[in-house]
């Protein structure tokens, strides 16, 4: 900055406007973001213009020094520039998520087994009669039809030996998966059965939402552990890196919390301050990443092992996540799957040395 740029502040001398910074760094389409600088909008108040590659999109608020943009539908991941009175911004490098898969009906986390296929459900509502309960996405992004006639599909968990199991909180049963799409009950009386997760030495993990967190031992003997309130939809799971197990429930509140379960079944809270939380997964460096609400903003929020949350993600309606091969993460919505460059490495679900 020169000398008259400090002698005037942050008013920008040559009339172009200026980027310092875009939060959050990544976006779905509809997703709104705040973009901070100088000289953001024209002196005669008008709106200025934001380009997302050859695309624009739409300017919520603006003012000198930030504004709201809202990501239009055909974005792609690359340069966002702000214009004024037809002068450019700096270009700021941007990430867009990528559609990958649509009419679905995930509640939940999407799904990866060891070959990178993605499984989503079509949940539907409770007691609701689907063609299609789970689609496979194939690492081509070709949809196609997996499982049929398990009623109100909720959450899709793994195993080591890479065995699926799935959830139904119709009728709070875990069905076990064959590859070819064939099913058998596995446990039984899981009340409204939800989130699943796999333990390192193969226990198998139920959230029930009347308030129960189930135990299932590789020989099936089934053992409460851990009791929490109520959720209003469902539980979400997911095991830390130090082997403690992560819980998401949201209720009525719109300051809800994540919860941790020791080894022991003792449950404390983790973090609170979250609007509807709902699927989670932790990086290798131990961040845990929740689709939730934080300051009234949806999208996936990073929470880092000294429980420090910020925004990393913005969109409208999403509901889970699973980190992917590639540095990559598959992110669920209500009805949609897309796909996001991150250069963000997942935690492995399950310990497969174990």
């Amino acid at each position: 900055m020169g000398i008259s740029d400090r002698l005037l502040g942050k008013k920008n001398v040559n009339g172009r406007p200026h980027i310092e910074s875009v939060s959050p760094a990544a976006a779905l389409p509809g997703g709104d973001i705040r973009i901070t600088g100088r000289a953001l909008r024209p002196a005669e108040l008008r709106r200025p213009r934001v380009q997302f590659g050859d695309v624009e999109g739409a300017v919520i608020i603006s003012s000198d020094e930030f504004l709201i943009a809202r990501v239009p539908d055909g974005a792609s991941s690359g340069p966002v520039v702000v214009s004024t009175n037809g002068h450019p911004s700096n270009p700021y490098q941007f990430k867009v998520a990528v559609p990958i898969a649509d009419e679905l009906h995930p509640v939940t986390n999407p799904a990866l087994d060891a070959e990178g296929n993605i499984f989503a459900t079509f949940s539907g509502s409770r007691g609701q009669k689907v063609p299609v309960s789970i689609f496979k996405i194939d690492t081509n992004y070709k949809v196609q039809p997996f499982l049929a006639d398990l009623m109100n599909a909720t959450s899709i968990a793994f195993d080591k030996n890479g065995q699926m199991y799935v959830s139904s909180r119709l009728d709070g049963t875990v069905y076990r998966v064959a590859p070819n799409g064939t099913m058998a009950s596995y446990a039984e009386g899981m009340g409204v059965a939800t989130g699943l997760a796999f333990d390192r030495k193969g226990d198998l993990y139920v959230g029930d939402r009347s308030g129960t967190i189930f135990k299932i031992a590789p020989d099936r003997q089934i053992f409460v552990f851990a009791t929490m309130e109520p959720s209003v939809s469902a539980y979400h799971l997911a095991f830390g890196p130090h082997g403690d197990l992560f819980v998401t429930g949201p209720t009525t509140s719109s300051y809800d919390a994540v919860h941790k379960i020791d080894p022991h079944g003792s449950v404390s809270t983790f973090y609170r301050g979250l609007g509807r939380p709902q699927g989670l997964a932790f990086d290798v460096d131990g961040n845990l990443y929740v689709a939730a609400s934080l300051a009234g903003q949806r999208g996936i929020v990073k929470i880092t092992p000294q429980g420090k949350a910020s925004l990393q993600v913005a969109g409208n309606g999403l509901v889970g996540l699973a980190f992917a091969p590639g540095r990559s993460v598959v992110l669920a919505t209500h009805s949609a799957l897309h796909r996001l460059e991150w250069n963000i490495q997942g935690l492995p679900l399950v310990d497969a040395s174990a």
